[in-house]
């Protein structure tokens, strides 16, 4: 099982808040945007041609005396291969981002857990990295399956030679059924 929170040191892309040195009454805002380098590693540890455009854009909010909330917008525009020709596609992702950092969240004690109904809530760290906050939103945005424009899987009939290629009606034998049927029912009322 691979582990949910990397080490800072196994990203391309970290951005470290230690809470114990934010305000504890009002909110922090953010804005961070990785520069050319940095996305061109983003994009490798992605496996994705390439990162153009990536921003986290936001704040974190202390919730009462020991949680946080951090609420931002994630935007980014990737290259990625067409899953059917290679071309790139080029996409504009934007997602909303919404993580509650919980003081009394008890930790998973068995090997297998069930996952939450609640998907915001995390246990509440020393330090929130917000560079793994923005690489964890790219990945579960990315399209798994990018199509370049007019990109079509089409359809292949093969045959042995000098056979004829399978067609839809070979490869639904009960297709001609109905027809029989009705021809049975025609000679039950001529009798």
């Amino acid at each position: 099982m691979t582990d949910p929170h990397p080490a800072p040191q196994d990203l391309p892309f970290s951005h470290p808040l230690r809470l114990a040195d934010l305000a504890g009454r009002k909110p922090t805002h953010f804005k961070i945007a990785p520069d050319a380098e940095t996305r061109k590693r983003i994009a490798l540890w992605a496996g994705i041609s390439a990162v153009h455009g990536l921003t986290l854009n936001g704040a974190l909010t202390p919730k009462g005396r020991h949680d946080w909330q951090l609420e931002a917008d994630f935007t980014a525009t990737v290259v990625q291969p067409c899953a059917i020709t290679l071309a790139p596609v080029t996409t504009k992702l934007k997602e909303p981002v919404l993580r509650r950092y919980l003081a009394d969240m008890p930790a998973p004690t068995a090997e297998e857990i069930e996952m939450p109904e609640d998907d915001t809530a995390e246990p509440l760290p020393a330090v929130i990295d917000l560079g793994a906050v923005l690489l964890e939103v790219l990945e579960l945005a990315l399209p798994l399956f990018p199509r370049a424009p007019g990109a079509e899987l089409g359809v292949l009939q093969v045959s042995d030679p000098g056979a004829a290629p399978l067609d839809a009606t070979v490869l639904r034998p009960f297709a001609g059924l109905a027809d029989l049927l009705k021809d049975k029912d025609k000679d039950k009322g001529q009798t």
